[in-house]
């Protein structure tokens, strides 16, 4: 309760303890909350990496393209100049 205070803003106040029911629901809530938090940021992360990869394969891909039409060019540059 203590620490929901303080997250509140209230520094200092005086906190009466809960009965024991009342404490037990306060910290299934946050272990609930901070599991959909937990989850959330792990699949916020994965899609990152997901989107990442993709960027980075579609580049070599793009890089690899590029390196195949400069050798077509040389080889018809090179045919050019032997006709």
């Amino acid at each position: 309760m203590r620490t929901k205070m303080r997250l509140l803003g209230f520094r200092g106040a005086a906190v009466k303890p809960l009965n024991e029911e009342a404490a037990a629901e306060l910290g299934a809530e946050l272990l609930g909350e901070a599991l959909v938090f937990g989850v959330g940021g792990l699949c916020l992360y994965l899609e990152y990496l997901r989107q990442a990869g993709q960027g980075r394969r579609r580049e070599e891909q793009l890089e690899q393209t590029l390196s195949d039409l400069r050798g077509a060019l040389e080889r018809l540059q090179r045919d050019l100049e032997e006709l």
